[in-house]
């Protein structure tokens, strides 16, 4: 690999979660810089489909919905799109499913580099490592030229244009704002820092004169309408951005807090000042976002982690100690 042949046929496995794949946009970037006139094909989860069909990197996705032994047609359907031609398969997913992948349905020769038992490529022990390191070594085992991507890709032509979610114009907040993310996926509550603290910090920042934004998804609801009963001069856009929408607000805003969740990682790539709350679910090491604009604080038990100490870090940061 590495001649920039128009032949060879790469396919990176993604399946998700978002956060993971915010963490492997450089990765993508860098596989295209290093392979610019290869064929690259990313499988994808179909939550993430739509995501990945947008980015500049890839020339096709294909969607696996990950079924089990008893949707026979979703495996076979798979199992065909794993025995193509590929010259390199690139797992950065690394789950068992994928091992099994490798084990059963593709081509016997065929390169690939992850973590699959006999694979040509194994990945080394990457414990404690960055998932984003992790994925760029793996890339550049596949000619992956060193790139950072960007977001220009995902930001709406049109920030006041009615979106596929809410199906009416997004009004951003005038003047300067933060973001707050207070949600995370519904099956870690564990990960959920409480409601009233994040209201607690709100109220110092629209008593500074900030705008507060709540943002989410419908499984965020319970959460943020917790924290607008004690923050109700805060804005509800919870359920009513698209993910461009979501990307500009978190790009925009003057600060984002939030729960180790996938958009937190977007605010970070974005270049705002970001502070990820962290609990006993999160290895920081691994799990953190890795820009300088990001820093986080990480307690065994995330409710032990008070608002004034998030003040003093977020005055830290912006510094506004003394105001």
């Amino acid at each position: 690999m590495g001649t920039g042949r128009t032949d060879e046929h790469l396919l990176v496995i993604k399946h998700g979660a978002l956060g993971d794949i915010i963490q492997g946009l450089d990765a993508f970037a860098s596989l295209r810089a290093g392979n610019p006139n290869a064929h690259i094909a990313v499988m994808t989860s179909p939550a993430f489909a739509g995501l990945m069909a947008s980015m500049p990197w890839f020339d096709e996705v294909i969607s696996d919905d990950r079924g089990g032994i008893t949707k026979v047609a979703s495996a076979l359907a798979i199992r065909r799109q794993l025995r193509r031609d590929w010259s390199c398969v690139i797992d950065l997913q690394c789950s068992r499913r994928t091992a099994r992948y490798h084990r059963f349905h593709i081509k016997k020769g065929t390169r690939w580099i992850g973590t699959a038992p006999n694979c040509s490529n194994p990945l080394p022990d990457f414990t404690g490592v960055n998932n984003r390191d992790r994925m760029m070594h793996a890339v550049r085992l596949a000619n992956g030229v060193e790139a950072s991507a960007d977001l220009t890709w995902l930001m709406p032509d049109d920030i006041h244009a009615p979106d596929s979610v809410s199906a009416a114009a997004f009004t951003p907040p005038p003047g300067k704002f933060v973001v707050f993310i207070s949600g995370c996926s519904p099956h870690r509550p564990e990960k959920r820092w409480p409601a009233a603290h994040f209201a607690a910090v709100g109220r110092r920042f629209i008593d500074r004169g900030y705008g507060v934004v709540l943002v989410g998804t419908a499984a965020d609801e319970g959460t943020v309408n917790d924290i607008l009963h004690a923050l109700p001069d805060a804005v509800n856009a919870c359920g009513n951005t698209n993910i461009g929408q979501l990307t500009w607000l978190l790009a925009h805003a003057d600060f984002v807090l939030g729960n180790d969740t996938g958009p937190i990682f977007l605010a970070a790539k974005a270049g705002t000042k970001t502070l990820v709350l962290m609990g006993a679910a999160t290895i920081p090491d691994a799990m953190r976002p890795i820009q300088a604009n990001a820093q986080w604080i990480h307690r065994p038990q995330i409710s032990a982690i008070t608002p004034d100490a998030v003040l003093d870090r977020i005055d830290a940061m912006m510094g506004t100690k003394n105001a």
